[in-house]
C-alpha cells in the first residue's frame, strides 16, 4: 500500500501550520523567537540535565515569588507534614507579603501559619479543611479575606478551570530523582498516593518537588513526572509518616459504633445493590471504617466481590484487595501506612488524581460509578443537610473532604452517626454549616434506627420488606430533644470568616464569626 506524503498544501489545513517549521527543525537551528520566552543564553538551561538546586531557599528564589502570589501544597502527610511551614518561614525571611495558601487541607501541623497571618505574610487561605489553632484563629476572623472551603473534587475543578491559578506548587515527595520524577511510596518518609499533588503539578505555573530521599534517575513509579517539574530541592525531613493516620481514621471497638456499622451493612444488603461487582467508598470515622470489615464478612458468605473501592484507602480495604475480594482500589490519599505501602507494590492498587476521583469539571469522575458511599457527620438537620466542618460551638474544626462529591454521585449515600455525642444532639433543626445538601443524602443510620430521605420511596419499601428498624427524622429529633434537650442557639456576628463552595463552585453556605 502506497503511503500518502504530507505536502505543504495539506499542512495548510492543520491548526498551527504557520509554526510547523519550529516543530520539525533540528535543535541546533532553533532560535530564540521560536522558543518563545527562552532566549539564546538560556537554551542550555531550557534543556538542562538536572533540576536539582542546592537548597529549598534557592528553589524559592528561582521561582521569583512576589507579593500577592498563590502557592499550593498537598496534605498527604496530614499531621506529619513538614514542608508547608518550611516554605512559608523562608518566604517570611525574604519579606514576601499577602500570599494566598491554596492547600488541599490544613492540619495542626500548620498552626505556625497563625503568626504569618498576623505579620502579613499570608492573607488568604483556600483549603478543604482547617484544624487546631489555625482553625480557631480563622474562626475568630484573623484573615483579611474569608477562607474558601472546597471539597476535594471542587478544588480539582477550581484549579483545572482556572478559578484558582497557582503560581508555585510545592510538592512534598518521599522520593525524587534529579529531574523531578517523584512519588510517595519510596524513601524514608512515605505517604503513599499523591492524588491531590497531581492536579497542582499539572496546572501550576511553576512546580518545586521537595524530598528527603534523592534517588538515581529514573525514579519509578512517577506520581509526578519530570515533564511538570521546574526544580528539585532536598531537605532533611519532608514529612513524618506516622502523622498520616489521625483521629479521623481511627479503628473502633466501641459497641455503639459497631452496632451502627452492622446496621449500615444491613441497609446495603436490603437495597438491592449489594450484588457481585458492586462498588463502594467508606469515609473517615470509627463506624464508617468498621463497615469495611463487616462488608468483608458478608461478601465472603455470598461468594461475591467488589469491582472497585474508592477514596482515601485504609488497611481494611487493602485486606479486601489482597484476599481477592475487590478487583481494584482507586487511591487518592493513603490513610495509613498499610495503604501507603500497598499502593507502591500492588498493581491493582492504583493511585489516581483528585480530578479523576471527584471533579465535576471533567468528562467523568470515579465517584460517578459508585454504588455505595458511607460517610460520617458532625451534624445532620431535619432536612438531611450535613455539616462536617463546624463544631457545635460554631468554630471550624474539620474538613469538607470528598463528602459532597460522593454523596452527590453515589447510587446510595449513607450517613452514619450517633444520635447524641456527650450532651449534644447530632440530629438538629438546622446545621451550623451546610457542606452536603440534604437532597443528596439517601439514608441516615444511627444507634436508634434507620432513617430514609422521603425522596427515596424505593428504598423505604425495600427496607420495610427487610424488617429494618425504621424511624423518621422527626422521631429522631424528638428523641434527641428528650435525651439532651435543646442547646442555646449560637450567636454570630455579621463578619464572614469563611465561605463554603459546593463542588460546582457555587456558594452553599458561609461561616460567620461567633460573638
Amino acid at each position: 500500500m502506497q503511503t500518502k506524503r504530507v505536502n505543504d498544501e495539506m499542512l495548510k489545513n492543520i491548526k498551527g501550520y504557520e509554526n510547523r517549521k519550529a516543530y520539525v527543525a533540528p535543535f541546533s537551528s532553533l532560535s530564540a523567537d521560536k522558543l518563545g520566552n527562552v532566549d539564546s543564553d538560556n537554551l542550555k538551561e531550557h534543556v538542562r540535565r538536572t533540576k536539582l538546586v542546592s537548597s529549598l531557599r534557592e528553589a524559592i528564589e528561582k521561582c521569583e515569588i512576589k507579593d500577592g502570589m498563590t502557592i499550593s501544597f498537598h496534605h498527604h502527610f496530614r499531621a506529619g507534614d513538614k514542608l508547608l511551614m518550611q516554605v512559608v518561614d523562608i518566604l517570611a525571611e525574604m519579606g514576601v507579603k499577602n500570599l494566598r495558601i491554596a492547600a488541599s487541607s490544613l492540619t495542626s501541623a500548620h498552626n505556625g501559619l497563625v503568626a504569618h497571618i498576623e505579620n502579613g505574610v499570608v492573607n488568604r487561605i483556600e483549603t478543604s479543611g482547617l484544624r487546631g489553632k489555625l482553625a480557631q484563629a480563622v474562626s475568630e476572623g484573623i484573615l483579611e479575606y474569608p477562607a474558601v472551603i472546597r471539597s476535594h473534587g471542587g478544588r480539582a475543578r477550581a484549579i483545572s478551570s482556572g478559578d484558582v491559578k497557582i503560581d508555585v506548587a510545592f510538592l512534598a515527595a518521599s522520593s525524587a530523582d534529579c529531574m523531578g520524577n517523584a512519588n510517595g511510596v519510596k524513601g524514608k518518609s512515605i505517604c503513599g498516593a499523591m492524588g491531590y499533588a497531581k492536579v497542582d503539578a499539572q496546572y501550576a505555573e511553576k512546580v518545586v518537588v521537595v524530598t528527603d530521599t534523592l534517588v538515581p534517575y529514573p525514579n519509578f513509579p512517577q506520581s509526578i513526572p519530570q515533564t511538570q517539574v521546574d526544580y528539585v530541592a532536598v531537605v532533611d525531613e519532608v514529612g513524618d509518616s506516622s502523622g498520616i493516620m489521625s483521629g479521623a481514621t481511627r479503628f473502633t471497638n466501641n459497641p455503639k459504633e459497631l452496632l451502627q456499622a452492622k446496621r449500615v451493612v444491613d441497609v446495603m444488603k436490603a437495597s438491592g445493590l449489594f450484588v457481585d461487582g458492586f462498588s463502594m467508598q467508606t469515609g473517615s470515622g470509627g463506624a464508617s471504617l468498621a463497615v469495611t470489615r463487616f462488608v468483608k464478612e458478608e461478601i465472603k458468605k455470598r461468594d461475591i466481590k467488589l469491582s472497585y473501592a474508592l477514596g482515601g484507602i485504609t488497611a481494611p480495604m487493602v485486606e479486601l484487595l489482597e484476599e481477592g475480594l475487590v478487583d481494584q482500589l482507586f487511591d487518592t490519599q493513603s490513610f495509613d501506612l498499610t495503604a501507603a505501602e500497598s499502593v507502591g507494590r500492588n498493581e491493582k492498587h492504583v493511585e489516581v488524581s483528585a480530578d479523576f476521583y471527584a471533579s465535576i469539571g471533567n468528562k467523568s469522575a470515579a465517584v460517578n460509578k459508585l454504588d455505595f458511599v458511607i460517610l460520617s457527620a458532625l451534624e445532620i438537620d431535619t432536612d438531611f443537610n450535613v455539616n462536617v466542618i463546624s463544631g457545635s460551638d460554631g468554630v471550624i474544626r474539620a474538613a469538607s473532604g470528598g463528602h459532597s462529591d460522593t454523596a452527590a454521585m453515589a447510587k446510595m449515600s449513607i450517613l452514619v452517626a450517633p444520635l447524641t455525642r456527650g450532651r449534644l444532639s447530632t440530629i438538629i433543626d438546622k446545621v451550623t454549616t451546610v457542606v452536603t445538601p440534604g437532597s443528596t443524602v439517601d439514608v441516615v443510620v444511627t444507634d436508634y434506627g434507620v432513617t430514609v430521605n422521603p425522596g427515596r420511596k424505593d428504598l423505604l419499601e425495600k427496607f420495610k420488606a427487610a424488617n429494618l428498624p425504621l424511624i423518621t427524622m422527626e422521631e429522631l429529633r424528638a428523641m434527641a430533644t428528650r435525651l439532651v434537650g435543646t442547646p442555646k442557639e449560637i450567636e454570630f456576628t455579621d463578619e464572614v470568616v469563611a465561605v463554603v463552595e459546593y463542588r460546582d463552585g457555587s456558594i452553599i453556605d458561609t461561616i460567620r464569626k461567633v460573638k
